[in-house]
Protein backbone atom coordinates (compact mmCIF):
# COMPACT_ATOMS: atom_id res chain seq x y z
CA UNK A 1 0.00 0.00 0.00
CA UNK A 2 1.29 3.46 -0.89
CA UNK A 3 2.28 5.55 2.12
CA UNK A 4 1.64 9.24 1.30
CA UNK A 5 3.73 10.26 4.31
CA UNK A 6 6.77 8.26 3.19
CA UNK A 7 8.40 11.25 1.49
CA UNK A 8 8.56 12.99 4.90
CA UNK A 9 8.53 16.58 3.57
CA UNK A 10 5.86 18.54 1.74
CA UNK A 11 8.01 19.36 -1.35
CA UNK A 12 8.99 15.71 -1.80
CA UNK A 13 5.38 14.62 -1.27
CA UNK A 14 4.20 17.02 -4.00
CA UNK A 15 6.76 15.64 -6.45
CA UNK A 16 5.74 12.08 -5.59
CA UNK A 17 2.06 12.99 -6.15
CA UNK A 18 2.96 14.40 -9.59
CA UNK A 19 4.63 11.11 -10.52
CA UNK A 20 1.78 9.01 -9.13
CA UNK A 21 -1.28 10.97 -10.29
CA UNK A 22 0.23 12.84 -13.27
CA UNK A 23 -2.46 14.37 -15.51
CA UNK A 24 -5.34 13.94 -13.08
CA UNK A 25 -6.83 17.25 -11.83
CA UNK A 26 -5.28 18.43 -8.57
CA UNK A 27 -6.79 21.91 -8.31
CA UNK A 28 -9.78 23.51 -9.99
CA UNK A 29 -10.49 27.15 -9.29
CA UNK A 30 -12.21 29.95 -11.17
CA UNK A 31 -12.09 28.08 -14.49
CA UNK A 32 -8.45 27.03 -14.09
CA UNK A 33 -7.55 23.34 -13.93
CA UNK A 34 -4.10 22.32 -12.66
CA UNK A 35 -3.10 18.68 -12.93
CA UNK A 36 -0.80 17.16 -10.31
CA UNK A 37 2.05 17.62 -12.78
CA UNK A 38 1.03 21.23 -13.43
CA UNK A 39 0.80 22.00 -9.73
CA UNK A 40 4.22 20.55 -8.99
CA UNK A 41 5.72 22.60 -11.83
CA UNK A 42 3.98 25.80 -10.72
CA UNK A 43 5.08 25.29 -7.11
CA UNK A 44 8.67 24.67 -8.19
CA UNK A 45 8.65 27.87 -10.24
CA UNK A 46 7.37 29.70 -7.15
CA UNK A 47 10.18 28.09 -5.15
CA UNK A 48 12.76 29.51 -7.57
CA UNK A 49 11.13 32.95 -7.26
CA UNK A 50 11.25 32.83 -3.46
CA UNK A 51 14.93 31.84 -3.59
CA UNK A 52 15.68 34.76 -5.94
CA UNK A 53 13.78 37.08 -3.58
CA UNK A 54 16.23 36.20 -0.83
CA UNK A 55 14.06 33.84 1.20
CA UNK A 56 16.35 31.58 3.23
CA UNK A 57 15.65 28.31 5.06
CA UNK A 58 13.81 29.06 8.29
CA UNK A 59 12.55 32.46 7.14
CA UNK A 60 8.86 33.11 7.68
CA UNK A 61 6.61 33.94 4.73
CA UNK A 62 3.00 35.00 5.38
CA UNK A 63 -0.09 34.46 3.23
CA UNK A 64 -3.10 36.71 3.84
CA UNK A 65 -5.68 35.74 1.23
CA UNK A 66 -8.91 33.79 0.73
CA UNK A 67 -9.00 30.22 -0.57
CA UNK A 68 -7.63 30.21 -4.14
CA UNK A 69 -5.23 28.22 -6.30
CA UNK A 70 -2.45 30.82 -5.93
CA UNK A 71 -2.53 30.30 -2.15
CA UNK A 72 -1.61 26.63 -2.61
CA UNK A 73 1.12 27.31 -5.17
CA UNK A 74 2.67 30.01 -2.97
CA UNK A 75 2.55 27.80 0.13
CA UNK A 76 4.24 24.82 -1.51
CA UNK A 77 6.73 27.12 -3.21
CA UNK A 78 7.87 28.83 -0.04
CA UNK A 79 8.00 25.54 1.86
CA UNK A 80 10.12 24.07 -0.95
CA UNK A 81 12.51 26.97 -0.46
CA UNK A 82 12.82 25.94 3.19
CA UNK A 83 10.67 28.75 4.54
CA UNK A 84 7.96 28.53 7.20
CA UNK A 85 4.37 29.22 6.14
CA UNK A 86 2.51 31.78 8.28
CA UNK A 87 -1.19 31.91 7.29
CA UNK A 88 -3.16 34.99 8.34
CA UNK A 89 -6.86 34.92 9.19
CA UNK A 90 -8.78 36.64 6.40
CA UNK A 91 -11.00 38.39 8.95
CA UNK A 92 -8.12 40.12 10.69
CA UNK A 93 -7.94 43.88 10.80
CA UNK A 94 -4.72 45.74 10.11
CA UNK A 95 -3.63 45.86 13.74
CA UNK A 96 -4.23 42.16 14.24
CA UNK A 97 -2.37 41.22 11.06
CA UNK A 98 0.41 43.61 11.97
CA UNK A 99 0.87 41.85 15.31
CA UNK A 100 1.18 38.43 13.63
CA UNK A 101 3.61 39.75 11.02
CA UNK A 102 5.78 41.34 13.72
CA UNK A 103 5.59 38.38 16.10
CA UNK A 104 6.51 35.88 13.38
CA UNK A 105 9.18 38.14 11.87
CA UNK A 106 7.70 37.52 8.42
CA UNK A 107 10.10 38.50 5.66
CA UNK A 108 7.61 38.42 2.80
CA UNK A 109 3.84 38.75 2.58
CA UNK A 110 1.63 37.26 -0.15
CA UNK A 111 -1.81 38.87 -0.17
CA UNK A 112 -4.60 40.21 -2.40
CA UNK A 113 -5.82 43.72 -3.11
CA UNK A 114 -8.96 43.25 -1.04
CA UNK A 115 -11.42 40.72 0.30
CA UNK A 116 -14.79 41.11 2.05
CA UNK A 117 -14.49 44.92 1.96
CA UNK A 118 -11.09 44.82 3.65
CA UNK A 119 -8.15 46.64 2.07
CA UNK A 120 -5.38 44.37 3.29
CA UNK A 121 -2.44 46.41 2.03
CA UNK A 122 -3.96 49.72 3.09
CA UNK A 123 -4.81 48.44 6.56
CA UNK A 124 -1.11 47.77 7.20
CA UNK A 125 -0.03 51.32 6.28
CA UNK A 126 0.37 52.45 9.88
CA UNK A 127 1.95 49.24 11.16
CA UNK A 128 5.62 49.02 12.12
CA UNK A 129 6.88 45.94 10.26
CA UNK A 130 10.68 46.02 10.49
CA UNK A 131 11.24 42.50 9.14
CA UNK A 132 8.84 42.70 6.18
CA UNK A 133 10.87 43.27 3.01
CA UNK A 134 8.39 42.52 0.24
CA UNK A 135 4.64 42.42 -0.40
CA UNK A 136 3.41 40.32 -3.33
CA UNK A 137 -0.17 40.38 -4.62
CA UNK A 138 -1.53 36.98 -5.52
CA UNK A 139 -4.48 38.71 -7.18
CA UNK A 140 -5.24 42.31 -8.09
CA UNK A 141 -3.10 45.42 -8.31
CA UNK A 142 -2.03 47.96 -5.69
CA UNK A 143 0.52 50.75 -6.31
CA UNK A 144 3.86 49.90 -4.77
CA UNK A 145 3.17 46.17 -4.57
CA UNK A 146 4.57 43.46 -6.77
CA UNK A 147 2.15 41.42 -8.85
CA UNK A 148 2.18 37.61 -8.73
CA UNK A 149 3.25 37.21 -12.37
CA UNK A 150 6.07 39.73 -11.94
CA UNK A 151 7.21 37.93 -8.81
CA UNK A 152 7.19 34.55 -10.55
CA UNK A 153 9.37 36.04 -13.30
CA UNK A 154 12.14 36.16 -10.68
CA UNK A 155 12.34 32.37 -11.03
CA UNK A 156 14.47 32.78 -14.16
CA UNK A 157 17.25 34.26 -12.04
CA UNK A 158 17.69 31.07 -10.00
CA UNK A 159 18.99 27.91 -11.66
CA UNK A 160 16.72 24.88 -11.52
CA UNK A 161 19.53 22.81 -10.02
CA UNK A 162 20.00 25.30 -7.17
CA UNK A 163 16.29 25.33 -6.38
CA UNK A 164 16.10 21.54 -6.43
CA UNK A 165 19.05 21.40 -4.09
CA UNK A 166 17.25 23.80 -1.75
CA UNK A 167 14.05 21.73 -1.81
CA UNK A 168 15.97 18.48 -1.30
CA UNK A 169 17.69 19.97 1.76
CA UNK A 170 14.36 20.41 3.59
CA UNK A 171 14.16 17.79 6.32
CA UNK A 172 11.26 16.12 8.08
CA UNK A 173 12.13 17.90 11.34
CA UNK A 174 12.29 21.34 9.71
CA UNK A 175 9.40 23.66 10.48
CA UNK A 176 6.70 23.71 7.82
CA UNK A 177 4.26 26.22 9.27
CA UNK A 178 3.37 28.60 12.08
CA UNK A 179 -0.40 28.85 12.66
CA UNK A 180 -1.56 31.47 15.11
CA UNK A 181 -4.23 30.69 17.69
CA UNK A 182 -7.43 32.73 17.75
CA UNK A 183 -6.29 34.91 20.63
CA UNK A 184 -9.67 34.84 22.38
CA UNK A 185 -7.99 34.73 25.79
CA UNK A 186 -5.03 37.00 25.04
CA UNK A 187 -2.56 37.74 22.26
CA UNK A 188 -2.45 35.08 19.53
CA UNK A 189 0.35 32.55 19.85
CA UNK A 190 2.27 31.04 16.94
CA UNK A 191 2.00 27.23 16.90
CA UNK A 192 5.02 25.72 15.15
CA UNK A 193 4.97 22.26 13.56
CA UNK A 194 7.26 20.32 11.24
CA UNK A 195 6.96 18.68 7.81
CA UNK A 196 7.23 15.05 8.91
CA UNK A 197 4.71 15.19 11.73
CA UNK A 198 2.10 16.92 9.56
CA UNK A 199 2.42 14.36 6.78
CA UNK A 200 2.19 11.50 9.24
CA UNK A 201 -0.91 12.97 10.91
CA UNK A 202 -2.77 13.58 7.67
CA UNK A 203 -1.84 10.25 6.16
CA UNK A 204 -3.64 8.76 9.19
CA UNK A 205 -6.51 11.27 8.85
CA UNK A 206 -6.98 10.55 5.14
CA UNK A 207 -7.02 6.80 5.65
CA UNK A 208 -9.35 7.08 8.62
CA UNK A 209 -11.98 9.21 6.90
CA UNK A 210 -11.69 7.32 3.62
CA UNK A 211 -10.51 10.16 1.35
CA UNK A 212 -9.53 8.52 -1.92
CA UNK A 213 -8.13 9.06 -5.37
CA UNK A 214 -10.60 10.78 -7.68
CA UNK A 215 -12.66 12.40 -4.91
CA UNK A 216 -13.81 15.97 -5.57
CA UNK A 217 -13.32 17.90 -2.36
CA UNK A 218 -15.00 21.28 -1.90
CA UNK A 219 -12.79 23.12 0.59
CA UNK A 220 -14.98 25.64 2.38
CA UNK A 221 -12.82 25.62 5.50
CA UNK A 222 -10.33 28.50 5.22
CA UNK A 223 -6.78 27.70 4.17
CA UNK A 224 -5.38 29.70 7.10
CA UNK A 225 -6.87 27.05 9.41
CA UNK A 226 -5.53 23.50 9.75
CA UNK A 227 -8.94 22.13 8.64
CA UNK A 228 -8.72 23.86 5.25
CA UNK A 229 -4.94 23.63 4.79
CA UNK A 230 -3.85 20.30 6.26
CA UNK A 231 -7.11 18.33 6.21
CA UNK A 232 -7.91 20.22 3.00
CA UNK A 233 -5.58 20.72 0.05
CA UNK A 234 -2.62 18.94 1.68
CA UNK A 235 -4.68 15.78 2.21
CA UNK A 236 -5.98 16.03 -1.37
CA UNK A 237 -2.43 16.07 -2.73
CA UNK A 238 -1.48 13.10 -0.58
CA UNK A 239 -4.42 10.98 -1.76
CA UNK A 240 -4.98 12.05 -5.37
CA UNK A 241 -8.24 13.94 -4.76
CA UNK A 242 -9.19 17.14 -6.57
CA UNK A 243 -9.20 20.27 -4.40
CA UNK A 244 -11.97 22.78 -5.15
CA UNK A 245 -11.28 25.99 -3.18
CA UNK A 246 -14.32 27.98 -2.02
CA UNK A 247 -13.67 31.50 -0.73
CA UNK A 248 -16.86 32.58 1.09
CA UNK A 249 -19.49 30.28 2.53
CA UNK A 250 -23.02 30.83 1.29
CA UNK A 251 -25.40 27.90 1.66
CA UNK A 252 -27.08 28.35 -1.71
CA UNK A 253 -23.76 28.81 -3.55
CA UNK A 254 -22.31 25.70 -1.92
CA UNK A 255 -25.36 23.64 -2.85
CA UNK A 256 -25.09 24.91 -6.43
CA UNK A 257 -21.40 23.96 -6.64
CA UNK A 258 -22.08 20.51 -5.23
CA UNK A 259 -24.63 19.93 -7.98
CA UNK A 260 -22.66 21.51 -10.83
CA UNK A 261 -19.19 20.20 -10.00
CA UNK A 262 -20.25 16.80 -8.63
CA UNK A 263 -18.65 17.33 -5.25
CA UNK A 264 -18.13 14.10 -3.31
CA UNK A 265 -16.36 15.33 -0.17
CA UNK A 266 -17.60 18.27 1.92
CA UNK A 267 -16.06 18.62 5.40
CA UNK A 268 -16.93 21.48 7.71
CA UNK A 269 -18.01 22.67 11.12
CA UNK A 270 -21.50 21.65 12.30
CA UNK A 271 -22.80 25.13 11.48
CA UNK A 272 -22.07 24.50 7.79
CA UNK A 273 -24.38 21.51 7.63
CA UNK A 274 -27.00 23.23 9.76
CA UNK A 275 -27.04 26.08 7.25
CA UNK A 276 -27.39 23.70 4.30
CA UNK A 277 -30.25 21.88 5.99
CA UNK A 278 -32.18 25.08 6.62
CA UNK A 279 -31.57 26.57 3.15
CA UNK A 280 -35.06 27.10 1.63
CA UNK A 281 -33.91 26.08 -1.88
CA UNK A 282 -32.14 22.88 -0.87
CA UNK A 283 -34.56 20.58 -2.70
CA UNK A 284 -33.74 22.26 -6.02
CA UNK A 285 -30.18 20.94 -6.11
CA UNK A 286 -28.91 17.49 -7.04
CA UNK A 287 -26.78 16.37 -4.09
CA UNK A 288 -26.46 12.73 -5.18
CA UNK A 289 -22.69 13.04 -5.66
CA UNK A 290 -22.07 13.68 -1.94
CA UNK A 291 -20.26 10.79 -0.32
CA UNK A 292 -18.18 11.90 2.65
CA UNK A 293 -18.67 14.47 5.42
CA UNK A 294 -16.13 15.11 8.16
CA UNK A 295 -17.05 17.34 11.05
CA UNK A 296 -15.93 18.16 14.53
CA UNK A 297 -16.53 20.57 17.37
CA UNK A 298 -16.82 20.54 21.16
CA UNK A 299 -19.90 18.41 20.71
CA UNK A 300 -22.07 17.54 17.74
CA UNK A 301 -25.83 17.03 17.95
CA UNK A 302 -26.69 13.40 17.23
CA UNK A 303 -29.79 14.54 15.37
CA UNK A 304 -27.56 16.55 13.01
CA UNK A 305 -25.63 13.39 12.05
CA UNK A 306 -28.87 11.60 11.20
CA UNK A 307 -30.16 14.53 9.13
CA UNK A 308 -26.87 14.81 7.22
CA UNK A 309 -27.33 11.22 6.10
CA UNK A 310 -31.08 11.26 5.56
CA UNK A 311 -31.58 14.71 4.07
CA UNK A 312 -28.24 15.71 2.55
CA UNK A 313 -27.50 12.20 1.32
CA UNK A 314 -24.00 11.59 2.69
CA UNK A 315 -22.98 7.93 2.59
CA UNK A 316 -20.48 8.48 5.38
CA UNK A 317 -20.33 11.00 8.18
CA UNK A 318 -17.12 10.93 10.18
CA UNK A 319 -16.54 12.85 13.37
CA UNK A 320 -13.08 13.86 14.54
CA UNK A 321 -11.43 16.00 17.17
CA UNK A 322 -8.29 18.08 17.07
CA UNK A 323 -6.64 21.39 17.78
CA UNK A 324 -3.95 23.52 16.17
CA UNK A 325 -1.44 22.55 18.86
CA UNK A 326 -1.77 18.89 17.79
CA UNK A 327 -1.36 19.44 14.04
CA UNK A 328 -5.14 19.64 13.84
CA UNK A 329 -5.98 16.00 14.69
CA UNK A 330 -6.09 14.00 17.93
CA UNK A 331 -8.84 11.40 17.55
CA UNK A 332 -11.30 10.27 14.92
CA UNK A 333 -13.86 7.70 14.01
CA UNK A 334 -12.85 5.41 11.17
CA UNK A 335 -14.47 3.32 8.48
CA UNK A 336 -16.17 0.36 10.12
CA UNK A 337 -17.24 2.17 13.27
CA UNK A 338 -20.89 1.61 14.08
CA UNK A 339 -23.37 4.49 13.62
CA UNK A 340 -23.78 5.04 17.36
CA UNK A 341 -20.03 5.47 17.85
CA UNK A 342 -19.82 7.91 14.95
CA UNK A 343 -22.86 9.87 16.08
CA UNK A 344 -21.94 10.14 19.75
CA UNK A 345 -18.12 10.26 19.90
CA UNK A 346 -15.08 11.76 18.20
CA UNK A 347 -13.48 8.36 17.93
CA UNK A 348 -10.18 7.07 19.23
CA UNK A 349 -6.64 8.41 19.20
CA UNK A 350 -5.00 8.28 15.78
CA UNK A 351 -2.33 5.56 15.45
CA UNK A 352 0.77 6.13 17.56
CA UNK A 353 -0.77 8.82 19.76
CA UNK A 354 -1.50 8.60 23.50
CA UNK A 355 -4.66 10.26 24.83
CA UNK A 356 -5.94 10.43 28.40
CA UNK A 357 -8.65 12.25 30.34
CA UNK A 358 -7.28 13.70 33.59
CA UNK A 359 -8.68 15.45 36.64
CA UNK A 360 -7.50 18.72 38.12
CA UNK A 361 -4.81 16.79 40.02
CA UNK A 362 -3.34 15.60 36.73
CA UNK A 363 -4.21 11.96 37.33
CA UNK A 364 -6.19 9.94 34.82
CA UNK A 365 -9.89 9.69 35.67
CA UNK A 366 -11.90 6.49 35.47
CA UNK A 367 -13.47 5.54 32.16
CA UNK A 368 -16.87 7.17 31.89
CA UNK A 369 -15.86 10.15 34.05
CA UNK A 370 -15.24 13.62 32.55
CA UNK A 371 -11.72 14.98 32.51
CA UNK A 372 -9.41 17.26 30.55
CA UNK A 373 -7.98 15.70 27.39
CA UNK A 374 -4.20 15.44 27.35
CA UNK A 375 -2.23 14.23 24.33
CA UNK A 376 1.29 12.90 23.82
CA UNK A 377 2.97 11.82 20.60
CA UNK A 378 4.21 12.85 17.18
CA UNK A 379 1.28 15.22 16.56
CA UNK A 380 2.13 17.57 19.44
CA UNK A 381 3.45 20.96 18.33
CA UNK A 382 7.11 21.89 18.71
CA UNK A 383 5.91 24.76 20.85
CA UNK A 384 4.67 28.33 20.69
CA UNK A 385 7.05 30.48 18.69
CA UNK A 386 9.29 32.66 20.85
CA UNK A 387 7.16 31.95 23.93
CA UNK A 388 8.80 29.31 26.14
CA UNK A 389 6.63 30.17 29.15
CA UNK A 390 3.37 29.55 27.27
CA UNK A 391 4.87 26.37 25.84
CA UNK A 392 5.68 25.06 29.32
CA UNK A 393 2.12 25.85 30.43
CA UNK A 394 0.69 23.87 27.51
CA UNK A 395 3.12 20.89 27.45
CA UNK A 396 4.11 19.42 30.79
CA UNK A 397 7.44 17.91 31.75
CA UNK A 398 6.32 14.45 30.61
CA UNK A 399 5.37 15.68 27.15
CA UNK A 400 1.60 15.80 27.61
CA UNK A 401 -0.22 18.57 25.77
CA UNK A 402 -3.04 19.95 27.91
CA UNK A 403 -5.88 20.80 25.54
CA UNK A 404 -8.37 22.56 27.81
CA UNK A 405 -11.13 20.36 26.36
CA UNK A 406 -13.31 18.14 28.53
CA UNK A 407 -14.29 14.63 27.44
CA UNK A 408 -15.50 11.29 28.66
CA UNK A 409 -13.54 8.27 27.41
CA UNK A 410 -15.32 4.95 27.09
CA UNK A 411 -13.84 1.48 27.55
CA UNK A 412 -12.82 1.31 23.87
CA UNK A 413 -10.97 4.63 24.05
CA UNK A 414 -13.59 6.66 22.21
CA UNK A 415 -13.83 10.28 23.28
CA UNK A 416 -17.13 12.02 23.84
CA UNK A 417 -16.24 15.70 23.91
CA UNK A 418 -18.44 17.54 26.37
CA UNK A 419 -17.05 21.06 26.33
CA UNK A 420 -14.20 23.46 26.94
CA UNK A 421 -12.97 23.89 30.51
CA UNK A 422 -13.43 27.63 30.11
CA UNK A 423 -17.03 27.22 28.82
CA UNK A 424 -18.27 25.00 31.62
CA UNK A 425 -20.29 26.86 34.26
CA UNK A 426 -21.61 25.80 37.67
CA UNK A 427 -25.30 26.33 38.38
CA UNK A 428 -26.34 25.72 41.96
CA UNK A 429 -23.42 23.35 42.48
CA UNK A 430 -24.02 21.34 39.28
CA UNK A 431 -21.48 21.32 36.42
CA UNK A 432 -23.18 22.52 33.24
CA UNK A 433 -21.69 21.83 29.84
CA UNK A 434 -23.08 24.26 27.23
CA UNK A 435 -22.52 21.84 24.36
CA UNK A 436 -24.74 19.26 26.05
CA UNK A 437 -27.52 21.82 26.45
CA UNK A 438 -27.07 22.90 22.83
CA UNK A 439 -27.49 19.30 21.71
CA UNK A 440 -30.81 19.13 23.53
CA UNK A 441 -31.96 22.45 22.07
CA UNK A 442 -31.19 21.23 18.57
CA UNK A 443 -33.99 18.68 18.95
CA UNK A 444 -36.53 21.52 19.06
CA UNK A 445 -38.23 21.60 15.66
CA UNK A 446 -38.13 25.41 15.48
CA UNK A 447 -34.44 25.82 16.38
CA UNK A 448 -31.86 25.84 13.59
CA UNK A 449 -28.82 26.78 15.71
CA UNK A 450 -28.16 27.48 19.35
CA UNK A 451 -25.31 28.64 21.55
CA UNK A 452 -25.31 28.58 25.35
CA UNK A 453 -23.08 30.56 27.70
CA UNK A 454 -22.92 30.85 31.47
CA UNK A 455 -23.78 34.24 32.95
CA UNK A 456 -23.61 35.52 36.56
CA UNK A 457 -26.61 35.01 38.83
CA UNK A 458 -26.89 36.24 42.42
CA UNK A 459 -28.75 33.17 43.68
CA UNK A 460 -27.34 30.31 41.59
CA UNK A 461 -23.82 31.61 41.00
CA UNK A 462 -24.17 31.12 37.26
CA UNK A 463 -27.05 30.22 34.97
CA UNK A 464 -27.33 29.38 31.31
CA UNK A 465 -28.33 31.84 28.61
CA UNK A 466 -29.23 30.54 25.16
CA UNK A 467 -28.89 32.41 21.88
CA UNK A 468 -31.22 30.81 19.36
CA UNK A 469 -31.46 31.09 15.56
CA UNK A 470 -34.96 29.99 14.47
CA UNK A 471 -35.70 27.70 11.55
CA UNK A 472 -36.73 29.91 8.59
CA UNK A 473 -40.45 30.61 8.69
CA UNK A 474 -40.82 29.85 12.40
CA UNK A 475 -41.12 32.34 15.26
CA UNK A 476 -40.46 30.69 18.62
CA UNK A 477 -40.62 32.91 21.71
CA UNK A 478 -38.13 32.89 24.59
CA UNK A 479 -40.86 31.84 27.04
CA UNK A 480 -41.94 28.95 24.82
CA UNK A 481 -38.38 27.71 24.43
CA UNK A 482 -37.77 27.82 28.18
CA UNK A 483 -41.01 25.93 28.76
CA UNK A 484 -39.90 23.29 26.25
CA UNK A 485 -36.52 23.02 27.99
CA UNK A 486 -38.24 22.36 31.33
CA UNK A 487 -39.91 19.35 29.74
CA UNK A 488 -36.81 17.95 28.03
CA UNK A 489 -33.82 18.52 30.31
CA UNK A 490 -32.79 18.50 33.94
CA UNK A 491 -33.77 21.57 35.93
CA UNK A 492 -30.23 22.88 36.41
CA UNK A 493 -29.53 22.68 32.65
CA UNK A 494 -32.54 24.79 31.65
CA UNK A 495 -31.41 28.20 30.29
CA UNK A 496 -32.76 30.98 32.50
CA UNK A 497 -32.74 33.38 29.58
CA UNK A 498 -33.19 33.02 25.84
CA UNK A 499 -32.45 35.56 23.15
CA UNK A 500 -33.70 35.10 19.59
CA UNK A 501 -31.06 36.17 17.05
CA UNK A 502 -30.76 36.21 13.27
CA UNK A 503 -27.31 34.62 13.35
CA UNK A 504 -24.57 33.51 15.72
CA UNK A 505 -21.14 35.16 15.71
CA UNK A 506 -18.70 32.80 14.01
CA UNK A 507 -14.99 32.83 13.44
CA UNK A 508 -13.71 32.16 9.94
CA UNK A 509 -13.55 28.41 10.57
CA UNK A 510 -17.27 28.33 11.36
CA UNK A 511 -17.11 27.94 15.14
CA UNK A 512 -19.26 30.07 17.41
CA UNK A 513 -17.25 32.77 19.21
CA UNK A 514 -18.82 32.51 22.63
CA UNK A 515 -16.70 35.26 24.12
CA UNK A 516 -18.54 37.64 21.78
CA UNK A 517 -21.86 36.43 23.21
CA UNK A 518 -20.64 36.88 26.77
CA UNK A 519 -19.48 40.40 25.99
CA UNK A 520 -22.88 41.14 24.42
CA UNK A 521 -24.64 40.05 27.60
CA UNK A 522 -22.43 42.16 29.83
CA UNK A 523 -23.09 45.26 27.69
CA UNK A 524 -26.85 44.92 27.99
CA UNK A 525 -28.83 47.10 30.44
CA UNK A 526 -28.88 45.67 33.91
CA UNK A 527 -26.01 43.25 33.36
CA UNK A 528 -25.45 40.83 34.98
CA UNK A 529 -29.22 40.98 35.38
CA UNK A 530 -31.89 40.81 32.67
CA UNK A 531 -31.17 40.60 28.97
CA UNK A 532 -33.03 41.99 26.00
CA UNK A 533 -35.26 39.52 24.27
CA UNK A 534 -34.82 37.09 27.11
CA UNK A 535 -37.23 35.70 29.62
CA UNK A 536 -35.99 35.28 33.19
CA UNK A 537 -37.16 32.04 34.68
CA UNK A 538 -37.21 30.34 38.04
CA UNK A 539 -36.79 26.99 36.29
Amino acid sequence: MNDPAAERTIPRMVEAAARRFGPQPALEDDGLVLSFEDLAAAAFRACRAFVTAGVMPGDRVAIWAPNCWEWVVAAIGLQSAGAVLVPLNTRMKGGEAGYVLRKSGAKLLCTVDGFLDTDYVGSLAGEALPDLERTVLLRGSVPGCEGWDAFLALADQTREADARERAAAVGEDDLSDMLFTSGTTGKPKGVITAHGQNLRVFAAWSEGVGLREGDRYLIVNPFFHSFGYKAGWLACLMQGATALPHAVFDAREVLARVAKERVSVLPGAPTLYQSLLTCPDRQRFDLSSLRLAVTGAASIPVELIHRMRDELGFDRVITAYGLTEACGTVSMCVEGDDPVTIATTSGRAIPGIEVRCVGRDGNEVARGEPGEIVVRGYNVMRGYFDDPEATREAIDAEGWLHTGDIAVMDERGNLRITDRLKDMFICGGFNCYPAEIENLLFRHEEIAQAAVVGIPDERMGEVGMAFVVPVPGSSPTPDAIIAWCREHMSNYKVPRRVEIVDELPLNASGKVTKFVLRERVMRQPGAPGGAKGGAPSAA
